[in-house]
């Protein structure tokens, strides 16, 4: 005698449907690490940080729109009880005969954007590999990857610049963006990996199962979800790249062609360091860019860098 099951009841599956999810080990730390930066004394910490960073911010601001006999004589906070405002320093910066500004602003445009584009590509490229492609010597050739992040820059110049030189590079633009493209592959293809690895096997598994390649899987299912990553990466190296002023110098040199804005930001304070009201507002133009990258990016950013850091 066979009996026939009882279909569940609306009851049941209500019941099925409310029973609540087990939490994985990286949610739970997840969790305790957002309730522990939340709390109170952390906001406080935090504000105050904030506060002590920004103050520089506008003491610079508020200088470059004081007068040159007011900058040299008194300090910036003085502007609060002898306010002072002037166009001149800006219109001195960007257009002077001596200093140009405008001038060296699309160099560090042409210098910066290469420079991010180039590693971000090359490093989603061997983070794949790394990360979803069995071969031999793997895990070596990433940790050899990795421990490259060590190597100081600055012992790199010379053998660097002795090539650019024996290939006819040096002095151009190239020569800047395989630099950085050179100093920022290790660090962006350890960021890109973690981030892989932290993509569910099973999307890569069904996407096989289908019929898709290593290309399809790549632009289709993983480069999507690769966005917080990309854009971490892509702000810090505009960052970097963009207030740079030893790599640009070295390689490109400091002729109106080639420089960026950080040389002309150099020479702007004199020979004896008299020219500050030229300098406060050259250096609050030069800030400007990277400012609006930062704050656009800001979320991703942070996403960005902590991936892998909470692998369960």
């Amino acid at each position: 005698m066979t009996t026939t099951p009882t279909p569940p009841t609306t009851t049941d599956t209500a019941q099925v449907a409310a029973k609540p999810r087990k939490l994985t080990k990286a949610e739970i730390r997840a969790a305790e690490a957002k309730t522990k930066l939340s709390s109170p004394w952390a906001s406080g910490i935090a504000i105050v940080i904030a506060i002590l960073w920004t103050v520089p911010t506008l003491g610079l601001f508020i200088t470059s729109f004081r007068p040159e006999a007011s900058i040299v004589t008194s300090g910036w906070w003085t502007w609060f009880t002898n306010p002072e405002f002037t166009l001149s320093n800006y219109q001195q910066t960007l257009f002077g005969s001596t200093t140009a500004f405008s001038t060296f602003f699309l160099n560090s445009i042409v210098l910066t954007l290469p420079a991010v584009v180039i590693p971000i590509t090359l490093a989603l490229l061997a983070a794949y590999a790394f990360a979803w492609i069995d071969f031999r010597g793997r895990d070596l050739l990433f940790v050899a990857v990795f421990a490259l992040q060590i190597v100081p820059l600055q012992v790199t110049l010379i053998p660097l610049l002795s090539i650019y030189v024996d290939l006819g590079l040096a002095g151009s633009f190239w020569t800047v963006w395989l630099s950085h493209s050179i100093f920022a592959l290790p660090l962006a293809i350890f960021l890109m990996h973690n981030f892989m690895k932290e993509i569910p096997r099973s999307l890569i598994e069904a996407a096989r199962v289908d019929g898709a390649g290593h290309v399809k899987i790549f632009f289709t299912v993983l480069l999507p979800l690769l966005v917080p990553a990309i854009a971490a990466f892509g702000v810090f190296q505009f960052l970097w790249v963009w207030n740079d002023l030893l790599v640009a110098l070295t390689f490109a040199g400091g002729t109106p062609n080639v420089a960026p804005l950080t040389v002309r930001l150099a020479e702007l304070s004199g020979t004896r360091g008299s020219d500050w009201h030229l300098l406060s507002a050259g250096a609050f133009i030069s800030i400007i860019v990277p400012l609006i990258v930062f704050l656009f990016g800001q979320r991703f950013f942070v996403r960005g860098l902590l991936a892998g850091s909470v692998k369960g």
